[in-house]
């Protein structure tokens, strides 16, 4: 009964109130908060809780079992999937895992993965970027400098700068990983917001990106994107250090 009292505490009747139950089940679910193979209670008790229809929940159901969340069984109810069955490239579940004021989920395999992608995007836009690709790029970094100071307006032009790159690549496949970066800055924006000197030091790298992209220099672009995401991580890590030593001390 946690699970029927949470959401409820949670959710209002509104419009979509299917895509606020999914929403709610789905955060739980990658979070942690429900448990790999556990089973969601049945659509009577789910639908008196919410005081909706079953085919509301039933559509909420269906949008968890289209990402993988969950699996439908017939004798058995609804079970929640293990990880290896999620889409974690679907925005919603990457906005559910990176949601909340707790540490970011899966913010190390993100960094990880935007190791592997963004040093080769580089150097990809490098030898194929068009003027208006390279004009959005610097769009972005002068937005960074001209708004280091103030940090949300920063990191939406760290977003478009980075998206821009990808864009500049003209890979079909290189922009959806947009979503992954789009989360991963956010992720890393929780940790290192408290010590805005962190964020403001990795301008100049994101200069000397730029200036091996617009030179149409691939491997300075490639290994001036590795040392950018290199000292990232170094900051996260440096944060989660902290974060911990403070924890430890309660």
């Amino acid at each position: 009964m946690v699970l029927i009292r949470e959401l409820t505490e949670t959710i209002q009747p509104r419009p979509s109130l299917h895509s606020a139950i999914a929403s709610q089940i789905g955060s739980m679910i990658v979070k942690g908060r429900l448990s790999e193979g556990s089973t969601l209670p049945n659509e009577m008790s789910l639908g008196a809780q919410f005081g909706v229809s079953r085919t509301a929940l039933r559509e909420a159901i269906k949008v968890l079992a289209s990402k993988g969340l969950v699996e439908v069984r017939r004798k058995t109810g609804t079970r929640v999937n293990g990880h290896a069955q999620w889409n974690v490239l679907d925005p919603e579940i990457l906005a559910w895992m990176f949601s909340g004021k707790d540490l970011p989920v899966g913010l190390p395999d993100l960094m990880e993965v935007r190791m592997l992608i963004e040093p080769a995007g580089a150097a990809m836009a490098a030898n194929r970027a068009t003027s208006e690709d390279v004009h959005r790029i610097r769009q972005g970094l002068l937005g960074m400098e001209s708004t280091a100071r103030v940090l949300p307006a920063s990191v939406e032009s760290d977003l478009r700068f980075h998206m821009a790159i990808l864009g500049a690549t003209h890979n079909a496949f290189m922009r959806p990983f947009g979503a992954l970066i789009q989360v991963a800055l956010g992720g890393s924006f929780r940790l290192t917001s408290s010590n805005p000197d962190l964020y403001r030091s990795t301008i100049p790298l994101h200069r000397k990106v730029f200036e091996a992209i617009e030179t149409r220099k691939a491997t300075k672009a490639r290994a001036a994107m590795t040392a950018l995401l290199t000292q990232t991580q170094c900051d996260i890590d440096d944060q989660l250090r902290k974060l911990s030593a403070r924890k430890k001390k309660r």
